[in-house]
């Protein structure tokens, strides 16, 4: 059993949030590889399906983001998961909107959520899917910024993002990071005659 786990807050108000990528992408995966309906289990949302012949636990944390880690902390000690079978997409205002990068341990960089989940997990040796949302230019900016609904302009690579992360998710399950990410990178380059 692998957990991917997608960050993001409860509210209904703010499901359009910047800060709530990472919910969006288990969301869109979820739908495409046809995974169970949601459920409440782990303090959280939860979805049961295989990738690439791979058995996957789906977790949205509806525990809010200062607390993602108390949910990922419940599924992984329940299922035993190590670290390595760990998988948290999330928001990152270091990479330019659309850029998705993928990475294995690392800091939690400012953001509440992976913080939260570090302390819980104990280390921060899971993998991170990092999904660019660009940064507001000043950090005095940045709560507004993530809490803010993304634009609908910001649609035009938002959709097409989180369409090649579902697409490319075999690639991230059979723990391909390198090619995964080409995959995502062409789903943003401009068609041809377009």
């Amino acid at each position: 059993m692998y957990l991917w786990v997608g960050l993001g807050n409860p509210e209904p108000g703010m499901a359009r949030n910047r800060h709530n990528i990472g919910f969006m992408a288990l969301d869109v995966i979820a739908r495409r590889h046809g995974f169970s309906p949601w459920r409440q289990r782990f303090k959280g949302l939860c979805a049961e399906g295989s990738i690439d012949g791979l058995k996957i636990l789906a977790l949205r944390p509806m525990t809010y983001m200062n607390l993602s880690g108390e949910a990922v902390q419940a599924a992984v000690a329940f299922y035993k998961i190590p670290l390595d079978g760990v998988i948290v997409f999330h928001d990152e205002l270091d990479l330019a909107p659309g850029k998705v990068r993928v990475k294995k341990g690392g800091g939690a960089a400012g953001h509440n959520g992976l913080r939260s989940i570090d302390a819980c997990l104990a280390s921060p040796d899971y993998w991170r899917v990092r999904l660019g949302i660009g940064h507001p230019g000043h950090k005095d900016r940045v709560t507004g910024y993530v809490l803010g609904d993304f634009a609908k302009a910001e649609l035009d690579w938002l959709l097409p993002c989180l369409d090649g992360v579902a697409d490319a998710a075999a690639l991230l399950a059979t723990q391909r990071p390198e090619e995964f990410m080409t995959r995502v990178a062409s789903y943003m380059e401009p068609k041809n005659g377009v």
